[in-house]
């Protein structure tokens, strides 16, 4: 059973996030061959194409954090940015990875999505998701970090036991989505095997992954998410999965419903559920903060209002550092004249220290006096420094 923890950061409700992988041949086209679409039907303002590594070692203006690196394995970094209700501004960033492992085909091209709005994300406001990638299902980018699963599709649990305790361990610690459980009363027609994520707002609808069980699997998914995650399923119902680390916030009977009917309509009562636990505060993985920091931190495609903001607070910023260069080499010059000055008084400018009289050093025990006695100290441990007032030995008279 998971246990309950009160996340440290939570997602910030201007951004959206997401994380999945594409088992295409070439996801970087895609991308591109979308990104050139849209912005010629001007659905986006602009877009970039960048090699992280290069952009990760830029040494423009723009001041990069060391989080904001995407990392060695990182294929390709674009950016895009669009306006939706009433000139609302979002900021976008998608990054591409190599495999774990180049000899496992299955595992795809591992990608994260993280986007930004200038207010709160409305679920209603177009997904991110296909401003980069085609909205099409002939392109697999929409599969989940959990072999087998797809975002668009109603994705039937295994039939094994240990397989299907798995799946959702491997859902619930991994995942950056929020997964919902229906089981199926009886066998449904074609319309009601269409996923119901596809009655979800734009937003919504790519942050949401469904879990289909077949009638005779009621008994081994209401036990295998008893034991892995603390909550049931009722027959031909439904339930959505709390999140981890677990919001305090969840509760199992206020996220389950009793009855879903799979007949093509609208499951009202379930997408009320999914909007409600969207709309709770959602954890913040650590994974996520990074891919979060690097939109924030890295961001290369700026405005010319924003190249100009940033010229100026640079120009600001060089010329309070250089007044305070400036300040420090004056402080410096000043104490090395009066050292000089403190030297060529106690040496009479003939280079031999003259010695102060008992009064005088205990009136003046600057520390310019203690560097005149340090130079005393060269003229070696068997000279010594003259006395006038010392009597004349018998032998010199």
């Amino acid at each position: 059973m998971a246990k309950n923890s009160t996340p440290s950061t939570t997602v910030p409700d201007t951004a959206w996030l997401a994380r999945g992988r594409h088992l295409g041949p070439e996801p970087e086209r895609d991308v591109r061959r979308n990104l050139i679409a849209l912005k010629a039907a001007r659905v986006i303002d602009e877009f970039l194409d960048l090699d992280p590594v290069e952009a990760a070692r830029s040494t423009d203006l723009y001041p990069r954090d060391e989080s904001a690196d995407p990392g060695p394995h990182a294929r390709r970094l674009f950016e895009a940015r669009w306006r939706v209700a009433d000139d609302v501004t979002v900021r976008a960033q998608l990054t591409t990875y190599d495999p774990e492992s180049r000899r496992t085909d299955p595992a795809g091209v591992a990608w994260v999505l993280a986007a930004e709005a200038e207010q709160p994300w409305e679920p209603g406001w177009p997904s991110p998701a296909t401003m980069f990638w085609p909205d099409s299902d002939q392109v697999a980018w929409d599969h989940e970090v959990a072999p087998g699963v797809r975002l668009r599709s109603a994705n039937h649990l295994p039939k094994d036991d240990a397989e299907l305790r798995r799946l959702l361990q491997a859902c619930a610690r991994q995942s950056w989505f929020i997964h919902v459980v229906v089981h199926e009363a009886m066998t449904p027609d074609v319309l009601g095997r269409q996923p119901i994520t596809a009655f979800l707002p734009p937003s919504l609808r790519h942050q949401v992954v469904e879990h289909r069980a077949t009638p005779e699997q009621a008994a081994i998914a209401d036990f295998a998410l008893k034991k892995e995650l603390g909550v049931g399923i009722p027959r031909g119902g439904a339930v959505v999965l709390p999140l981890t680390p677990r919001s305090p916030d969840y509760d199992a009977e206020r996220f389950t419903v009793r009855s879903v009917f799979l007949d093509g309509t609208e499951p009202t009562e379930l997408l009320g559920k999914i909007k409600e636990l969207a709309s709770l505060p959602r954890p913040l993985p650590a994974d996520a903060e990074k891919v979060l920091t690097r939109l924030r931190e890295g961001w290369h495609l700026h405005t010319p209002d924003e190249e100009l903001a940033h010229a100026r607070a640079m120009v600001t910023k060089y010329a309070k550092a250089l007044e305070a260069m400036t300040a420090s080499c004056d402080l410096y010059r000043e104490a090395a004249e009066s050292a000089l000055a403190a030297l060529a008084d106690a040496t009479k400018g003939d280079g031999v220290p003259r010695t102060a009289s008992p009064a005088a050093a205990k009136e003046d025990a600057s520390p310019l006096k203690t560097l005149t006695k340090t130079f005393a100290r060269f003229r070696g441990p068997n000279r010594q420094t003259p006395d006038p007032e010392a009597k004349q030995s018998p032998l010199g008279q």
